[in-house]
């Protein structure tokens, strides 16, 4: 097999040649860029959409959630001030007001925060947190609120005693044992009425 001697043209030759090929590898190479680009945007897009329609629902969502759970909210407070009253007397407290929603502030140590059913008599009131579902976690809030009230009250020159008690539509277990525990009274339930629950032997209501 002979070679042919390389020639100033054949050089050239092959020079426009790997010119051409990698100007062709090249051309293929933003096609293929402009097509993955393309493809990409378009994925994009798709998922902003979706993203967008997922807030959205979302949105709605948590709107119906809130709503209902103030609903609720209202209900179980309604549902407990209705015949509360009856049920605290047959205990011997002489019930003479019962509030709902009480608002207490004490911007000097920036405490605020508000009571749901406040319910007085005359040198005793009693501080009542409601909840949809009675949790452990909400009986230790509850008496966080008694123990700020208390010093809100001391700042004011109030020496009426407090009592704490918790309500719920559902009471957890636990949270009803830790409640008479800590000296409070718990609220249920009970058709259309609702009713204190029997304290556990050597109950006594602790006094803020």
């Amino acid at each position: 097999m002979s070679v042919q001697p390389l020639t100033y043209e054949s050089v050239l030759e092959l020079i426009r040649e790997h010119s051409r090929e990698m100007r062709e590898e090249h051309r293929e190479f933003r096609r293929s860029l402009k097509k993955q680009g393309a493809e990409f945007d378009r994925r994009m897009q798709e998922t902003d959409r979706r993203q967008k329609e997922t807030d959205r629902i979302a949105r709605k969502a948590q709107k119906i959630v809130g709503e209902l759970g103030c609903r609720i909210g209202e209900i179980v407070e309604k549902m407990v001030e209705g015949n509360i009253v009856e049920k605290f007397r047959v205990l011997d407290y002489d019930i003479m007001q019962c509030a709902q929603n009480v608002h207490y502030e004490y911007k000097k140590l920036g405490i605020r925060g508000e009571i749901d059913l406040f319910l007085e008599d005359g040198d005793v009131a009693i501080l009542i947190e409601v909840k949809t579902t009675l949790t452990t976690s909400r009986v230790r809030k509850h008496i966080k609120k008694i123990e700020e009230y208390r010093r809100c009250a001391d700042a004011r020159g109030d020496k009426r005693r407090f009592i704490g008690a918790v309500a719920g539509a559902v009471v957890k277990h636990e949270a009803m044992e830790f409640a008479h525990k800590n000296g409070m009274y718990v609220i249920v339930q009970s058709g259309k009425a609702v009713e204190i629950v029997q304290t556990p032997e050597g109950f006594k209501a602790k006094e803020w």
